[in-house]
């Protein structure tokens, strides 16, 4: 790294360093759950989103790839708060994007996401960004699936929340909610049911019949969160036994 990429990513510690609020770092471990590796410096979420923001105004002539070097540096620290100044990075970059940029966010799910809101920050804007713009990658979110890793399979589910909201890859949402079913992890199970809940926002009655055809054997949680938008109706109809 060069001197002035070493002193871009001090200024940013030090400028979290300087924002910790007690109250926050505080009350950050009722957020996670146990086998969560969340390691926080107690940085208000909108705070690190501002930070995030501003120092992107300092970095934002430097070429992509020295970006997404930063990025990865923001990543091996394992914090939460340069974590998600990682994804602000790099959802800011969404008009630079090319397919060879896949193999970048591929290997930052794979080696970083330790928690829900790393994995749901990533994927929701970078990814699902990118997803949006080459829609032949979304196939690899179905191997993401298959995975043993937690975080992999619930980011397979997660990255299509915003394009299932724009009534995109109804098809493949249902494909991805297949794969991940019968998973018995509550995070990957809340992952594809918010994907689903996402995409009834376009395709309510197509849902909902999925719901339906599956309900005796979808989880419960999982079965909650995809009707949750629904009318009462649909919703009683959905949960009875």
């Amino acid at each position: 790294m060069t001197k002035n990429n070493i002193a871009i990513l001090s200024d940013i510690r030090q400028t979290l360093t300087d924002s910790i609020n007690p109250k926050v770092l505080a009350s950050s471990d009722r957020f996670f759950k146990t086998g969560e590796a969340a390691k926080v410096r107690g940085v208000g979420m909108g705070e690190v989103s501002k930070i995030g923001k501003l120092s992107f105004r300092q970095i934002k002539e430097l070429p992509k790839q020295e970006i997404f070097k930063l990025c990865d540096e923001l990543w091996q620290s394992g914090y939460l708060e340069e974590g998600v100044i990682a994804c602000v990075w790099a959802e800011s970059l969404y008009k630079q994007y090319e397919p060879s940029d896949f193999s970048t966010f591929e290997y930052w799910v794979h080696n970083y996401l330790t928690n829900w809101a790393d994995c749901d920050t990533l994927c929701n804007h970078t990814i699902g960004n990118f997803m949006m713009m080459y829609p032949e990658y979304v196939a690899e979110l179905k191997k993401w699936a298959t995975s043993s890793n937690r975080w992999v399979k619930r980011a397979a589910a997660v990255t299509l929340i915003i394009p299932a909201r724009k009534g995109l890859f109804l098809k493949d949402i249902f494909e991805i909610a297949d794969i991940l079913l019968l998973d018995k992890d509550d995070l990957v199970q809340k992952g594809y049911g918010w994907m689903l809940k996402a995409a009834s926002e376009a395709y309510r009655q197509e849902v909902f019949d999925y719901v339906v055809s599956k309900k005796t054997v979808m989880p419960r949680t999982a079965l909650r969160y995809a009707i949750e938008k629904m009318p009462a109706d649909l919703r009683t109809e959905a949960m009875k036994k």
